[in-house]
Formats: structure tokens, sequence, C-alpha cells
């Protein structure tokens, strides 16, 4: 075990920090994620919204989403990674709270929205900073950890909906999203920017430069095959928690809500592991072929989890799906991190992360759609080919600058 956490334990104290605030952003982030999906059943009693429309309120926070990681990917080239975090944190959080206040769709949709620009932000920021103050033999593992983070978020996520849901109401649990906002306090006071972006940061580098040579074709393959994993990924985890509290007699697999809570922390463990297992097995032999495992594995678990019928069997599916489900997004970090130059690098993963969630964002309303006609496992099956074609596609990367790094140490 020592020699699994070395790389930590000796690393500098401002790499730890920088790790931590990023780690606590995408943490928290994910937290609200799990907050809507969780109340999405109370939520659509109260306001009276159908399945199609409930998948558009995700829809539309994935497309602010998309323009705000944009604009922040560009802030953070600017203004720094670390403004760029603490201001996108502020949104989200904010927001979250807001959503709590709404009486109708179009107020929640608006906030929804609203919460999105913050959201889209944070991912490229955190991301940028760690992989421009951690060195490329332990970048991976790094990266790794903080995408760990979404799946402690989701349990706590979780966690909170069991114990404010019941008592309070699902407003209430929109207000715990107002907690993020001192995270954003500290990361603006207490982490520096990496020196990496200091020194070659250029306010002449445009972001045109990411659609010409060298760079365009980097650019399509990430783009691409994000958008493909993302809407794997949003399909799946935005209805599963609604799948599984669902009643039998209506498609799903009638835990009820604080089973479902309880069931989805499980899942978390597998989440977690399969993020932090990414990242030395990437760090240790290929990026690119560990990152088309894991979706080609997917891809496979997806049509066993919509389909088995033992509580026991879906028990045991719950973490390898979380596990091979999620845990590729840390192969997605690392490899955009090392595909582009720092000056670029903020606008690039901005850039190439939110385009892919922009045209992701169909997936919750399509899945919700096409459930209203074929039952909610059927749909779910949709976002098994959607891993399949992000693996595909994946296979056209070439081998980054920080992979070539650990190859020759």
């Amino acid at each position: 075990m020592n020699g699994l956490s070395a790389w930590l334990t000796e690393a500098s104290r401002e790499q730890k920090r920088t790790l931590l605030a990023a780690s606590l952003g995408w943490m928290l982030d994910s937290m609200d994620v799990m907050l809507y999906a969780l109340v999405l059943g109370p939520v659509q009693r109260a306001m009276h919204l159908s399945a199609a429309v409930s998948g558009a309120m995700m829809s539309a926070t994935l497309i602010s989403a998309a323009v705000g990681g944009i604009a922040f990917g560009w802030f953070a080239d600017r203004a720094g990674r670390v403004r760029a975090l603490s201001l996108s944190v502020l949104i989200y959080s904010v927001s979250t709270a807001f959503c709590g206040l709404a009486h109708t769709a179009a107020e929640l949709m608006a906030f929804r929205a609203l919460l999105g620009l913050g959201m889209g932000g944070e991912w490229a920021s955190g991301a940028a900073l760690v992989a421009e103050t951690w060195p490329a033999q332990h970048r991976g593992k790094a990266l790794a950890l903080v995408q760990s983070a979404w799946a402690i978020g989701f349990a706590l996520g979780a966690a909170l909906v069991a114990v404010i849901l019941p008592r309070f109401g699902w407003r209430a649990v929109f207000f715990a999203g107002i907690a993020p906002a001192l995270v954003a306090l500290w990361v603006q006071r207490g982490v520096r920017e990496p020196e990496a972006w200091r020194r070659e940061r250029s306010p002449q580098v445009r972001m045109g430069a990411l659609f010409r040579r060298p760079l365009g074709c980097a650019t399509l393959i990430c783009a691409a095959m994000n958008a493909a994993s993302l809407f794997a990924w949003w399909g799946l985890f935005t209805w599963v928690p609604r799948f599984l509290s669902m009643p039998a007699a209506r498609g799903g697999r009638g835990l009820g809500i604080v089973l479902t809570s309880e069931w989805t922390i499980v899942m978390q463990i597998g989440t977690f592991l399969g993020y932090v297992t990414f990242g030395y097995i990437a760090d240790r032999f290929s990026r690119k072929r560990t990152y088309i495992v894991y979706l080609v594995v997917a891809a496979i678990l997806v049509p066993a989890f919509a389909f088995v019928r033992s509580p026991d069997a879906l028990l045991l599916l719950c973490p390898l799906i979380g596990f091979f489900g999620t845990g590729y997004f840390s192969g997605f970090a690392v490899i955009a991190s090392e595909l582009f130059p720092t000056a670029l690098r903020g606008s690039a993963m901005g850039f190439v992360y939110n385009i892919g969630r922009m045209i992701s964002a169909v997936a919750p309303w399509m899945i919700g759609a096409v459930s209203e006609s074929a039952g909610l496992g059927w749909a779910l099956c949709l976002t098994s080919g959607a891993f399949l074609l992000a693996a595909l596609i994946a296979t056209g990367l070439q081998p980054s600058r920080g992979e070539a790094a650990v190859a020759v140490r």
C-alpha cells in the first residue's frame, strides 16, 4: 500500500492543494447532478411533468453547461485556472439553491440553465490546474483521483436526499446545494495559479488554432469520442435512480427512494474504484487502450443491468457498471490535458468536453421519450451503442506527450 500511495504522500504542498481544490469542485458538481436525479419523481408529481419534459430539464442544463464550459475554458487561459474554478463553483452552488424556489416548469428550467453555466466551467479549469501542477508519470493517478471525487459527490447527494427528502421535501434538498459556495471562497484564497500557466500564457494565441494543423485532428477526435461517451453516461445515469425506484409494474425495479439511495451509494463505491484504478493502469501502461477497454466492458454490462430480474444480481451489477461505465472519464481527463499546449489547454479542454456535452444533451430527453413507448429498460440499452461508438472513435487517438514521457521513464 505504501508503494501505491507514495506518489501522493511525497507530493509538494502546492500539488496537494490543487488536487484538493479540483476534487472538491468536481465532487460538489456531482452532488448537484444526483440531487436532481433522485428528486426527479417528486418534482414530476409536484409540477405535473412528463418523463420527456423531465429529461429535457437535464438536457437544458447540459446545453447551458456546454456554453459555460467553452466560455470558462477561454477565461481560464486568460485570467487563470483558479479564478475560473472558484467562479464556476460559486455560480452552480447558488443556482442549485434557486431551484428550490421554482414553482413552475419554466422557472425550474431557467434555474437549471443558469446552474449549467457554472457546472460546465468547473471541469476544464480544475483538470487544467491539476495537469499543469503534476508531472507526467503521476498525472494519470492525480487526475483519476480528481475524477473519483465524482463518485463521492454522487454518494453524498444520495445520502442528503435520503436524510432530507422524507422529512423536509424536495425543495429543501436543493437548498442544501448552497454549501459549495464556501469551497469557492477557499479556492480563491488558498490556491495559486500553476507556474506553467504563468510562464506560458499568451494573449496572442487564438482558439482558431484548435481547428488547424497540428491540433485540428486531436480536437475532432476528442470532441467526437466525448460526445458519444457523454451521451451514454447522461442517458444512463440520469435515469438509473428512476429505473431503480420506479414500480416493477411500470418497468422499474420497485426499490423506492430510500433503498435506491442506498444502492446508489453501493454503485458509487464501484465508480470510485473504477476512477482510481484507471489512473494506476494508465500511468503504467497505455491511456488509450485502458480507455477503450473500459468503454467496451460498459457497453456489455448495460443490457445485463437493464434486464436482470434478481435483486442480488442487480446489486452485484451496480458497482460493476459504476466501475466501467464511469471510470473511463479518468482517461478522458488525462488524454485531453496532454494533447494540447499550456497556452490553449483551458480553451481546448473546455471546447472538446463541452461540445461533446452539448451534443449529448439530447440523451436524457431521448431516453425519457423512448421509455414512454418501449419501457425504461429498453431505452437504457441505447446507451450501450453509444459506449461502443466512443470506443471506436478512440482508436484514432495518437499517443500524447505525457504518455510518451511515461513510456520512456
